[in-house]
């Protein structure tokens, strides 16, 4: 998560290389949390279930690892596995989930006739919300996944082909929820008794789903008593879920401490699309504050709607917000993320996004100058590409075509992000560093140190710039 290495100041190993090695090593399997999955399964003749993300996007999930958690379970002789599956489209190509789903269910065939894909849906349909923004999408996934509501089909890909035929364009991200029966009935509902794995490994879309089964939440359900875990903890701070099945980083010494420690107040702002980012992810995957006294957090609801309807987003609220703060009390250093560029980017329209970059254009015309105002320094960058590329590019580097038109893309781009430093009173003082061979987001945290007239704690990326 690039908001990690940016408020830490250095690179951790994520989640999907985390899971990876686990995986190899043999340490997930014995482990505590897959022994009491597999262990509730086995002694209650209770179906496995894993709930995820259905790619190999490699953000959120990955479909190795469920597919080594699928050929384990089968080893230690559990009877009955089911799939929910959350169709990509978002991580992956906008239109590929056959390209998942058939094959997998082919290859699920083979390990056991009484393994398959229980139901599913878009992950922006059902279940994968965050940041508290749309708990009705959870509220769908719980009903779909748990309680087999809702439109059956024969299999998975009988349901995208099914959803595709009727809704000529629709992009598999937003695909209805579905469930999969078989003899007559839904083929695997989530009951008492039942092993249910979240096989996400990052956390910010998995807490709501997870708060679902052991935890409270802002929506009517019949609670199921089933043995729970994620594939890591979601949120440190309220060690949820309490079963995980990989330990995840400790991100130790992050910016916000060091700042908190020389007596520098803090702000930060985002509206709910990515509020997370700019406080759980910058503190290092913790929750609420660190030092209320000393940190001010602004949260802007977002819309709930589709953002190619509104790709303005609440860029000029955020920026309301951010501004009126830094003008009526002092702080040393403040933090805003626009989610404009990627949460517009992902809907695929080329127009929509165009539109959200130009508002993000907007308003840091409107900031910059306040920044000038507090003879302050600002600088902007980029957690990672999205509406840099809107259409899919091909092998020899040209746009990708589908029926005579661009293919959107809808995923994140791995281009360089830039990074500008605006500093008005800087005259000549500091340059940049040519000698650093691979910059990245871990630098950021340095730089804006070293502007400050801090000294980086040991271990952190170097600092971007050289004082003359």
């Amino acid at each position: 998560v690039g908001h990690n290495a940016i408020g830490a100041g250095r690179v951790f190993d994520q989640g999907a290389k985390l899971v990876a090695q686990a995986i190899a090593d043999g340490k997930m399997f014995a482990g505590k949390g897959w022994n009491e999955i597999v262990g509730n399964s086995l002694a209650k003749s209770s179906t496995l279930h894993f709930i995820g993300l259905f790619s190999d996007g490699n953000v959120h999930s990955h479909l190795d690892h469920l597919k080594a958690m699928i050929v384990e379970a089968k080893k230690r002789g559990v009877k009955k596995v089911a799939i929910h599956a959350l169709i990509d489209g978002r991580d992956v190509g906008e239109t590929s989930a056959l390209e998942y789903t058939e094959p997998f269910e082919a290859w699920l065939a083979t390990v056991d006739p009484n393994y398959g894909i229980a139901s599913g849906g878009g992950r922006m349909f059902i279940t994968m919300d965050r940041y508290d923004a749309d708990w009705s999408m959870v509220e769908r996934g719980w009903k779909t996944h748990v309680l087999a509501e809702g439109r059956t089909f024969p299999s998975a890909s009988a349901a995208v082909k099914a959803f595709r035929a009727e809704k000529p364009g629709v992009i598999d991200q937003d695909l209805p929820a579905f469930v999969v029966e078989r003899g007559g009935k839904p083929f695997a509902p989530i009951v008492d008794g039942d092993s249910v794995v979240f096989f996400n490994f990052r956390g910010d879309r998995s807490i709501e789903l997870s708060k679902a089964f052991v935890g409270e939440v802002p929506f009517e359900r019949k609670k199921v008593d089933v043995c729970f875990a994620g594939m890591m903890t979601y949120d440190g701070d309220t060690n949820l879920p309490p079963r995980i099945l990989v330990e995840p980083p400790v991100i130790d010494r992050v910016l916000s401490e060091y700042l908190i420690g020389a007596g520098v107040r803090q702000l930060a702002v985002s509206e709910t699309q990515k509020y997370g980012h700019v406080t759980y992810f910058w503190n290092g995957n913790r929750s609420g504050y660190l030092d209320q006294g000393q940190e001010c957090y602004i949260e802007v609801p977002s819309d709930r709607v589709s953002f190619d309807e509104r790709p303005w987003m609440k860029a000029a609220e955020a920026t309301d917000a951010l501004i009126n703060e830094l003008t009526k009390r002092p702080y040393g250093f403040a933090r805003i993320n626009y989610p404009n560029g990627d949460m517009v980017g992902h809907t695929g329209v080329f127009e929509a996004a165009r539109i959200g970059v130009e508002c993000v254009d907007l308003v840091l015309s409107r900031l910059l100058p306040v920044i000038k105002k507090l003879n302050g320094v600002a600088l902007i960058t980029a957690d990672h590409g999205n509406a840099d590329e809107m259409y899919e590019i091909d092998k020899k580097g040209g746009v990708k075509m589908e029926n005579g038109k661009p293919k959107a893309k809808t995923s994140h781009t791995l281009n360089p992000v830039p990074f500008i430093i605006y500093d008005p009173a800087c005259a000549g003082s500091y340059e940049l560093r040519t000698d650093i061979t691979k910059p990245g987001l871990a630098n950021v945290a340095a730089t804006a140190l070293d502007l400050m007239g801090y000294a980086a704690p040991e271990g952190y990326e170097p600092s971007l710039i050289r004082w003359k």
